[in-house]
């Protein structure tokens, strides 16, 4: 099974960017006073491909996997929590489903390889790879043929998704370690920079992931494309993730980016397909150290900072009203014409009196 790399048009468009610019301009407001939430606005006009967007039927998907390089300690939690944490999310007690709940968003988990079977349920796809990657240490963590398979798995997934939004979630415990990993290699910092206390390690902690994630580094010297990178270092999870947001993208859905680890995936895809960066809102700037980095070299400025770290899709949950009322602004709000409201006066002319 192999993978091919959708072509993706540039989706600039500065004759539609002008008039939703215009529409923006015009409402009956002081030219930018609503901010980003007018960047915004833009953006998801420029996605969509109109001047009167509109967000049908949000899809939160959290992408869940094992990862082998777990069993060195990388983590603070067992490699259990993460079939525990599907669960949690089927039954809805997680953080995420409590979010998705609440804003009307359908949420989907996908077994993308955890070390676990699951019972068939409403809310649950199957689409595991193998039990677990294996480790990276050792070995690339996924073969190349498996790591074709997550990413076809992903696309695959997109295509059967209803509505014209994606928000990315996930769930491994081991998972930062892959996404400090392909930071690293694929933007060319330092490992230490890139590495951080994931689910909550102390300092000795961090300081011997860091040892751990350097030495699988020295490991794979020639993982250097996105490909062959995701391989050597990514979580079924990911790569499952990097296939859906490349399919996202062919399919001009707006695509929420949640924290670290899907930063991670859109890293990957993006350096596969630049034109992925113009169909993603970034949801939140991570608490986890090297999130302020993986945006900060994807050029992406987030929407919220509120030092979240939990993963599962959380921050892109909260985010996601933010979207709903920069399209409302587009499509409700009165301009000065229509509402009869007179309009500033330049700022070098005498008001009248």
């Amino acid at each position: 099974m192999n993978f091919t790399v959708p072509t993706l048009n540039d989706i600039a468009q500065p004759a539609l960017a002008a008039r939703l610019q215009h529409l923006l301009d015009n409402k009956t407001k002081p030219l930018g006073s609503l901010g980003r939430l007018e960047t915004l606005a833009q953006r998801i006009g420029l996605i969509l491909g109109t001047e009167a967007p509109v967000l049908m039927a949000p899809q939160l998907v959290v992408f869940a996997g094992d990862h082998g390089l777990a069993a060195r300690g990388v983590s603070a939690y067992p490699s259990d929590v993460t079939w525990q944490m599907v669960e949690n999310f089927l039954a809805g007690g997680a953080a995420v489903s409590v979010l998705a709940r609440q804003h009307g968003i359908g949420l989907t988990v996908v077994d993308c390889g955890v070390r676990h079977d699951f019972a068939p349920r409403p809310g649950l796809v199957v689409a595991k790879v193998a039990p677990g990657t294996a480790d990276a240490l050792e070995g690339p963590a996924m073969t190349t043929a498996h790591r074709d398979m997550a990413l076809v798995n992903g696309a695959d997934l997109v295509k059967n998704l209803p509505g014209n939004a994606l928000l990315l979630g996930e769930m491994g415990i081991g998972n930062t370690s892959a996404a400090s990993l392909l930071l690293a290699r694929l933007a060319g910092l330092d490992v230490t920079d890139c590495t951080g206390a994931g689910t909550g390690l102390d300092s000795d902690a961090v300081q011997r992931k860091i040892g751990i994630l350097r030495k699988v580094l020295a490991h794979h010297p020639d993982a250097r494309s996105p490909l062959d990178a995701l391989a050597a270092f990514g979580g079924f999870e990911i790569a499952t993730m990097v296939g859906a947001v490349l399919q996202a993208a062919l399919e001009r859905r707006v695509i929420v980016v949640d924290g670290f680890i899907a930063s991670a995936a859109v890293l990957v895809a993006s350096a596969l397909q630049p034109a992925v960066l113009q169909r993603c809102v970034f949801a939140h700037r991570s608490g986890e150290r090297g999130h302020a980095l993986m945006l900060a070299h994807l050029h992406a400025e987030p929407l919220l900072d509120l030092g979240l770290r939990l993963g599962e899709g959380s921050g892109a949950a909260l985010a996601w009203p933010l979207l709903v009322s920069a399209c409302a602004i587009v499509r409700e709000m009165a301009s000065f014409e229509a509402a009869g409201v007179s309009r500033q006066e330049p700022a070098d002319q005498p008001l009248a009196l």
